[in-house]
């Protein structure tokens, strides 16, 4: 089996071609928001933005507590895609560029994709 590539819209070894299926792959965001007001309304925008790459929020929420180690941001986000390929064409997508101007407003934001399993 190839190596699989980094999350980056480049082809996996698995995928419908090959008739195995793909792993999926996570979206992370690590968030410090700064402007309340301003984070709601990106946070309204998004589902649109991602519910035609199949994905599925798993998780949004603030920190109750580090539990080993520190960190920095004060809230987490956590997005399920069916593949990389879903993901990368998402966080590229028209839809998505378009509200990234008011995410960089409203938080500072670390996005890390990761592939599942």
């Amino acid at each position: 089996m190839e190596n699989q590539k980094a999350i980056d819209g480049a082809p996996a070894a698995a995928g419908p071609a090959s008739g195995v299926a793909e792993s999926p792959a996570y979206l992370i965001g690590h968030i410090t928001v700064k402007d309340a007001a301003k984070w709601a309304e990106y946070c309204s925008k998004v589902p649109a933005t991602v519910a035609p790459w199949g994905a599925e929020l798993v998780f949004r929420g603030g920190r109750a507590r580090a539990l080993a180690g520190e960190h920095a941001h004060t809230d987490a986000v956590v997005i399920r895609f069916p593949d990389r390929a879903s993901l990368a064409g998402w966080h590229a997508s028209a839809a998505y560029q378009a509200i990234v101007p008011l995410r960089m407003q409203a938080a500072d934001v670390v996005i890390i994709g990761y592939d599942g399993q």
